[in-house]
């Protein structure tokens, strides 16, 4: 067993018996087709990972908080799916530029107060993000909350996480790629 096959069953195994609030169960996983109609229409592909946890474990309603959003369809808990939140975060941040969402980071888990877990789906390692829009201005919203979702995901499961009661003031690093991210390349 790879060791992402041991991850995907510890995740599995905690998803089955542990239920975010709002969620009443756990939902059925996705199948290929939806994956593929959410790729479409975000216009980039899911990390592997990040797809194998939709196909396997469940659409949504596991992790850490609130839990992971369903993918492409609203969840019981009426919070509306990733691939609708960034959307509507990339329409936003055109209408208001001050505030722009960088392309490729996808929501995946809502903390409440406007705050997200974001996967960013354009970086290989698929870091995660926190954005956290209670700052002053977009440049200090955006933070790194785990290199890769795998580091994500064993934080949830270890109960290692910087939202743990007991590590309360952890500070998270700034990420610095968000105006390289969000800044438009002048036209040809």
């Amino acid at each position: 067993m790879t060791e992402i096959e041991q991850l995907l069953a510890r995740v599995a195994g905690k998803a089955r018996n542990t239920r975010p609030w709002g969620w009443t169960s756990l939902p059925d996983p996705v199948d290929t087709a939806t994956v593929a109609r959410a790729e479409a229409a975000l216009g980039f592909r899911l990390p592997p990972l990040l797809a194998e946890l939709y196909l396997r474990i469940g659409d949504g309603g596991f992790g850490p908080e609130y839990g992971l959003l369903p993918l492409l369809d609203s969840p019981p808990a009426d919070e509306p799916a990733a691939v609708v939140q960034y959307l509507a975060h990339r329409e936003s941040g055109r209408k208001d530029p001050e505030w722009p969402w960088p392309d490729g980071v996808l929501p995946i888990s809502h903390w409440g107060c406007a705050m997200y877990a974001c996967v960013d789906c354009l970086d290989p390692q698929a870091p995660v993000l926190l954005f956290e829009p209670n700052a002053d201005e977009a440049d200090h919203a955006w933070y790194v909350d785990a290199p890769s979702l795998t580091a994500w995901l064993r934080a949830w499961l270890d109960g290692t996480g910087w939202y743990q009661e007991t590590n309360e003031g952890v500070d998270l690093a700034p990420w610095s790629d968000f105006r390289i991210r969000t800044t438009p390349t002048p036209a040809s």
